[in-house]
């Protein structure tokens, strides 16, 4: 397999980076959904939100890299049988993903910083607080995270229902060239 991306299929940076993200983000949000119930005496009370907030951080990094990627390896683009509008509906799709991680991504780390302090990533390097202490930034941050991880499960459970259209209905190659092919 190809390390860049053809005109006809995608590459295994592109391939891998892909479905880390997509398994990173479902991982993400299941503990995140998990832990916002846990007792203050429970085990996980605060290993959990630790875990969340270094794997949070390191898939920011990855974001990145991910983004500057996309941004100077070629583009395979659609398919010929796609139309216009599965062709914008696509593009429109990927381009809110991309800004609602970022968004959650980002809030996430308002939420951790709000009081000032630092966050660990597991314990390698610390991530300083940018803005300080700053009084209800950690409640609208909440919110923002919150509503924006939603955001991102409902748009990815579409955009796979997309992908699984073309595969079972269309017949086309639209989800195999996800996996090399």
């Amino acid at each position: 397999m190809q390390l860049r991306n053809s005109s006809e299929r995608y590459g295994v940076v592109a391939i891998s980076m892909h479905w880390l993200v997509a398994a990173v983000v479902i991982g993400l949000f299941v503990l995140g959904y998990w832990m916002v119930d846990l007792s203050y005496y429970h085990d996980w009370y605060n290993q959990g939100p630790d875990i969340h907030r270094s794997v949070g951080i390191l898939l920011f990094g990855l974001m990145i890299a991910r983004l500057l990627w996309r941004l100077l390896d070629y583009d395979p683009g659609p398919l010929s049988n796609h139309t216009r509008l599965e062709v914008a509906s696509a593009q429109a799709a990927h381009a809110l993903l991309y800004l609602l991680l970022f968004v959650a991504m980002i809030s996430g780390y308002l939420i951790s910083t709000a009081d000032g302090s630092a966050i660990s990533v597991f314990g390698w390097f610390d991530v300083p607080s940018l803005t300080g202490q700053v009084k209800g930034l950690e409640d609208t941050a909440g919110a923002v995270h919150y509503w924006s991880t939603w955001a991102i499960v409902l748009l990815a459970a579409l955009h796979a229902g997309a992908a699984f259209k073309h595969h079972l209905i269309d017949r086309d190659r639209t989800l195999r060239r996800m996996f090399g092919k």
